[in-house]
Parts: structure tokens; sequence; C-alpha cells
């Protein structure tokens, strides 16, 4: 829970702050960017909502916060009830955005794909009463996909619950030494219609995406969106290997896809060209020499 004692100096007067346990992990910047923004080495409270939409947002980006570090003066039940309903959040085609943030995974974003085939985890949200009850009435899961080792958080309790298959590379095994299934692969692999598995080495050196129907790719890491620049970004710190990490972003070129699913840093849904075109510009980012395969 946040404390009031030490609320930012960066808040705006109003019901909502942050206090400084931040961990500046944008989650609540990504679910309700007019009231949260980055200030410092911290998120604050720029502008306190004043409409129904921006309350709502705000809420759930306070149970969204993997610290707690966003507080309320005066808590307003029915709005509490109606963000907590709210997750997991749909997004498009039976892909939803979990919500509740992990602590252990510095606050990355996980998601749930529903699926007739079995459902998805894609990395891990805190494992909570809520989201097994959620995934409960949606047919449980199946398969949790492990984009790399530091999003692990508590993946293992919803696989020993449910008795999902955690998925994870070999390389970033020493996260989840138990997992059901290992990836050895170093080139893509389609295990199942409409899943493909695409190794992206670089963050980590066991770093994966997971492209589905060829529309949403699930990126980790590895690649998400700026939504101030509206530009692609990739990591330039706490890398692996510089030059492996181009090497798969080049990669991305010789797919076709419409979001962008990061675990930290925003996600985005554009036209299949503007997304290559922004993966282009990114690699020339990068390496200016680089060219277009």
């Amino acid at each position: 829970m946040a404390d009031q004692k030490k609320r930012l100096d960066s808040n705006v007067t109003g019901n909502f702050y942050v206090d400084a346990t931040c961990i500046n992990c944008d989650t609540c910047r990504q679910l309700a960017p007019a009231s949260f923004e980055e200030v410092g080495s911290f998120s604050a409270v720029t502008s306190q909502p004043t409409d129904e939409e921006h309350l709502h947002r705000a809420y759930q980006a306070l149970l969204a916060c993997p610290v707690g570090s966003i507080g309320i003066e005066q808590s307003e039940p029915v709005q509490m009830q109606e963000a907590m309903a709210s997750f997991p959040l749909h997004l498009e085609d039976g892909v939803y955005y979990c919500g509740f943030n992990s602590k252990k995974s510095l606050g990355a974003n996980s998601f749930f794909l529903e699926h007739p085939d079995g459902n998805w985890l894609i990395d891990s949200p805190r494992y909570l009463k809520h989201l097994v009850e959620a995934f409960e009435r949606k047919g449980g899961l199946s398969y949790i996909f492990l984009t790399h080792k530091d999003d692990v958080a508590e993946a293992e309790k919803y696989a020993t619950h449910f008795g999902a298959k955690r998925i994870i590379h070999r390389a970033d095994l020493e996260a989840a030494p138990g997992a059901e299934w290992i990836i050895e692969d170093v080139t893509s692999s389609q295990i199942f219609p409409q899943f493909e598995i695409i190794p992206v080495p670089g963050h980590t050196a066991g770093c994966m995406a997971l492209l589905y129907k060829n529309k949403f790719l699930f990126t980790g890491d590895h690649l998400w969106w700026d939504s101030k620049q509206q530009v692609l970004r990739a990591p330039s710190q706490r890398v692996w290997r510089k030059r492996v990490l181009l090497d798969s972003l080049q990669k991305l070129l010789g797919y076709r896809f419409e979001w962008v699913l990061a675990g930290h840093g925003d996600r985005v849904r554009l036209s299949a060209e503007s997304m290559q075109s922004h993966v282009q510009t990114l690699i020339e980012r990068h390496h200016p020499t680089r060219v277009s395969p």
C-alpha cells in the first residue's frame, strides 16, 4: 500500500498520488497516460482524472502497479471494483493484457491468449485469486510461454495450479529449471498451427518471441513501443550481446505482424507494412549500414 508520508512532491494536488517506493516500471503510464508521467526517476500524477474514463484508467493503474506505490486519499469502492473486474483487459481477437504486474519481474507486462486448443499465458503476472478465477472461467491454462529469464515471476504457481506446460529456451533455463518444455532451436519453429516461436537472443541468450496468427508478436524485452516518440525501441543496456541483438532485430523483417506486445515498454497496433517500416528504422538507428533483406 502507498504511504502518504512518502508522497512524491512531483505529484499534483488531489486524490491520486505516487509515493517514493515507485520503481519507474512504466505500468501506470501505459494504462493511464493522461494522469501519470515520468518525472525524474519516478512516475508521478501530473493530472488528476476528471472524467469517468480517466478515473477508470487511474484505478487500473493503481491495481496493476507491481509495488503498490500508487495511493488514493479517498477510495471510491465502485470504481475500484470496476477496475478490478476489467482485468484481464481484452485487446483483440482473444488476446488480453493480464494486469497485476509482478515485482518479481520488475513490473513486466504479461498476456493471456484464449484459444480453443488450449489457453496460453505469456510471461507471468502476480499469482492472484482474481486472475486464477478469471483464467478458470475461460478454461484454464495449457501453456505458459516465458520470453526470457527476467519475466518468469510466479509462472511456477500458475503451472502447478493448472497443470500447464512452461516453455523456455535452454539458454535461460536457470530461471525455470523445472520447465516442462525446453526449446533448443536457434532458428524459428512452428510448434502449432498459428503459433511460431522465434528465438531472438540479445537481451539475454535465451530471449524468444511468440508470433500468433501472423498478427500478434509477444516480444518480452526484445522490442517495445515508445509512445512518446512514436517509435519502436530495443534494449541498449543490460544486453547479453549487442551484435546478436541486432541480428535478432533483422530477423523480424522476415515476419508479418500488427501487434507488438512487450514485457517492458508499451504495446502498439499498426498495419503490418507500418510495423515493418518501424523495425527497419530501428535497425538503421542501431546500425546505419544495415539494409533490408
